[in-house]
């Protein structure tokens, strides 16, 4: 590099450096103990008590064996963490110093030099201390104490005076998930769970930055909205990428817009639309030639109404990007361990990639966990998945005395200015259930509520989610990205009204104990939950365990993996409906896995056959937070279920659906895509389990464009196989354009998997290289499962007779074992 550019270079960031300059206190030596102890012990940050007791080896595993039932006292204990950190008589000469908290979980106080700064108790906020008095040249050193959330809830809930439900969770700004789910383990923590910064400044910095977008007829109209905090009034120059404006500051707190020309501008679409296009903006500060502070954004340029309109069914529930009706196809996000700090970027990623490939285009984000990291919407941001973002409330009743909401108001206020220039973010949802909880779970009855009670636990849901939140949404967010819902759903699954307006959990399968055919009959306008449960991979199993795994449906540790109370009993239930309950544990794994997988093809399948009365089907859940029996379509560990490889194929953008009724076979072709297929036809064949074909018919259609839906004429049953072929015959479906290309394809069987004449398959793999591979079969081979920890580009497929497939592998495998449906059926 040439000398002079150099000290140029070196010049600009020394007095950058000089300005604002930022330090990361999590990489300082922290130590931490039990306030009851002496004995200090290492921890890291961002963490929690229980990994940094994990890792001095106090507490095993609570992911393992039966520990979860061992480290249940954690959450009834204080804690406390310190650090030491010099600052130096540079830095002190700063006008400003402040320390900024991302996150501390939950009930703490802060002591800087024995200095008590700040008491927080609200897990999900940011909170600012101004410290610059505090200070000193040399060491310094940080002390956080917290109280136990299970206590101090305790408390709170005392100056109610009726019977809360989940108390003390509902009093508590935690996650609210790790008091134990239905899916996941008690596991109450405390800790530093999100970085500590020492920021240094003078002059003036950028607090926040927000943007306008305005679409009219194609043109765009676009300017920042920039927050910045002077403490000396006068001018300043702002620099965003090209453009320089010299803009007039007040002492405080200025808010300033800036117009900015987006000519040739790329709109961000969602996944199967197009690509996500992202554009990238820095905005400097400076006075004058010394730069000040700096923020970098990515900016998506789309829009998105909910349309909700009456019609002769109800009211219409979807989404509208870009102009256009987007049929919402996806799945629940859960956080994805239960320890939140050690949830990588790496992991982020690989799980919103994986909801791409499963041709997903929306994810909800449930309202029982956490605002989740940056990373985890920047890769939605990236990959095209819209969020649904659900506020941090679930299935209980919440007071709302003053001091809790204003404690949620500036939580709205943090995360709302952190997150809303996401472009992936569609909507923000008060709760989960919350609504659901009054109305339909009986909690006033079995506590015994006075009609005082009743009507002020209504009074403070209206006042929280119709009231302070919507309020703090409108002064925080930009016009155009402040679309909120009160309450997910918003009317419970026993009413009529749940499947003609609004959006609908319905779990009539399950709960219920319905048979999965009734999610034909229990259509809404947008499924925002359903779903069922399956084991998790056979590695995921095996990883419960501390030592060698014992895999018997009958070991504790297996049976603690279940957190539903009567998880094993329903499931075999719906086995024996289906299938054949198998004895041995690798098959059981197996058949519960395509339990699950068929029951949700069943409810998408119905929910896609009803556009557009129906415009969403977002299944429970994508991921588990440990190893589990649970609704989850990937474990864990990370691996595919059969029910993420079934989402894969049900949420093709095209795909082609039969359903049975009165003897007849109905046809529907479903078109999500952008492209439009001009004279589509239906070829239909009538094929063995040898590969024989018995029939060809066609179904014709009196519309000719497959534009969104199309709907073919019935076919009589009886005029394509007879009764006594349907055990072991099966229909392909053929869908072609006017050229004769193929669309898609797709098969269809007349009777249950345990009523099938299967005949044992001759299943071949052979290597075309180190990551592929081809299999092939004789007759048909229903549901293929190639077994490996490694992940195969498809798995849990029908293959059928006298076919091959190829398939990826993640990694190179020296032995594949493999099965199929016809290893179970034998008795």
């Amino acid at each position: 590099m040439n000398k002079s550019i150099l000290f140029v270079f070196l010049f600009i960031q020394t007095m950058m450096t000089a300005q604002l300059t930022e330090r990361i206190l999590s990489s300082e030596k922290w130590q931490f103990k039990n306030t009851k102890e002496q004995d200090w012990l290492s921890a890291k940050i961002p963490g929690t008590v229980h990994l940094d007791l994990m890792e001095n080896k106090v507490i095993p595993d609570p992911f393992k064996d039966e520990n979860e039932k061992k480290v249940q006292w954690i959450e009834n204990e204080d804690w406390e963490y310190k650090t030491t950190f010099k600052v130096s008589a540079k830095e002190l000469k700063h006008n400003h110093i402040d320390l900024i908290f991302n996150g501390l979980d939950t009930f703490s106080e802060i002591y800087l030099n024995g200095k008590l700064l700040k008491k927080t108790d609200n897990m999900f906020r940011k909170w600012n201390v101004p410290v610059k008095e505090f200070l000193k040249e040399g060491d310094n050193e940080l002390k956080i104490t917290f109280k136990s959330a299970v206590n101090e809830g305790k408390e709170l809930a005392k100056k109610v005076p009726f019977t809360m439900p989940e108390s003390p969770r509902s009093f508590v700004r935690k996650a609210q998930y790790q008091f134990g789910w239905d899916w996941g383990p008690r596991l109450v923590t405390a800790g530093i769970w999100k970085d500590i910064q020492l920021e240094s400044w003078n002059f003036a910095k950028i607090e926040t930055v927000k943007y306008h977008q305005n679409f009219s007829n194609e043109v765009l109209d676009f300017n920042f909205e920039i927050e910045i905090n002077a403490q000396e009034a006068g001018d300043y120059r702002l620099n965003i990428n090209q453009l320089n404006k010299t803009v007039s500051l007040k002492k405080g707190m200025n808010t300033i817009r800036v117009p900015y020309d987006m000519s040739g501008f790329k709109l961000w679409q969602p996944n199967g639309w197009g690509e996500a296009n992202l554009h990238d903006f820095k905005i400097k500060l400076l006075k004058n030639k010394t730069a000040l502070d700096q923020k970098n954004i990515k900016v998506g340029f789309r829009t998105v109404e909910l349309v909700q309109e009456k019609d002769t069914a109800g009211k219409s529930f979807y989404f509208k990007v870009n102009g256009k009706p987007l049929y919402a196809k996806g799945t629940n996000w859960i956080p994805a361990d239960s320890f939140s700090p050690r949830i990588t970027k790496e992991k982020y990623r690989k799980l919103i990639k994986d909801m791409k490939e499963a041709n997903m285009n929306m994810v909800r984000v449930w309202g029982g966990g956490i605002y989740e990291d940056d990373e985890f919407y920047k890769a939605c941001d990236e990959n095209g998945i819209l969020v649904w973002q659900d506020f941090m409330f679930a299935g209980s009743f919440y007071p709302a005395d003053e001091a809790f909401l204003n404690n949620v108001k500036e939580e709205v206020k943090d995360q709302v200015n952190r997150l809303q220039n996401h472009p992936s973010i569609a909507l923000w949802c008060g709760n989960n259930e919350v609504d659901e909880a009054i109305v339909n779970w009986g909690y006033q009855k079995q506590f015994k509520y006075s009609k005082n009670d009743s009507l002020q636990v209504w009074k403070d849901y209206k006042k929280l989610f119709h009231d302070v939140i919507p309020n703090a949404l409108q002064q925080n967010l930009t016009p155009e990205k402040n679309i909120y819902w009160p309450s997910s759903p918003s009317i419970g699954w026993g009413h009529k009204e749940s499947l003609t307006e609004g959006d609908s959990h319905y779990w009539g399968v399950w709960w219920g104990e319905q048979p999965f055919e009734i999610y034909n009959e229990k259509v809404g306008r947008f499924m925002s939950e359903y779903g069922f449960q399956g084991m998790p991979s056979l590695e995921a199993t095996k990883s419960m365990f501390s030592g060698a795994p014992d895999l018997n449906l009958q070991n504790p540790t297996v049976k603690a993996h279940e957190k539903h109370g009567r998880g094993w009993e329903i499931i075999n239930e719906y086995i024996k409906r289906d299938y054949q309950l198998p004895t041995d544990f690798v098959q059981y794994n197996y058949i519960s896995q395509l339990l699950q997988a068929s029951g949700m093809r069943i409810a998408v399948e119905a929910h896609r056959r009803a556009k557009p009365y129906n415009m969403g089907t977002l299944y429970w859940q994508l991921n588990d937070c440990w190893p589990v029996v649970s609704w989850s379509s990937i474990d864990y560990l990370g691996n595919w279920k059969a029910l993420q490889y079934q989402m894969k194929r049900s949420f093709e953008q095209q795909v082609i659906l039969t359903d049975e009724n009165d003897g007849n076979l109905n046809f529907y072709a479903i078109n999500d895509g952008i492209k439009n297929f001009a004279d589509a036809n239906l070829e239909i064949k009538a094929v063995n389990f040898d590969g024989k074909v018995l029939k060809e018919v066609k179904a014709y259609s009196k519309e000719k464009s497959l534009e969104s839906i199309l709907k073919f004429d019935p076919i009589e049953i009886k005029n394509v196989i007879t009764e006594s072929e349907k055990n072991r015959t099966f229909l392909q479906l053929t869908l072609k354009d006017k050229e004769g290309k193929i669309i898609v394809i797709n098969t269809h069987f007349f009777v249950k998997p345990k009523d099938l004449q299967l005949t044992k398959p001759n299943i071949k793999i052979k290597r075309i290289s180190q990551d592929e591979i081809e299999i092939s079969t004789d007759v048909l081979a229903k549901d293929v499962y190639l077994i490996g920890d490694i992940h195969f580009s498809d798995n849990f497929f029908d293959l059928l007779p006298h076919t091959s497939k190829k398939i990826k592998l993640s990694k190179p495998l020296k032995n594949i074992e493999v099965m199929s449906l016809w290893d179970t059926l034998q008795k």
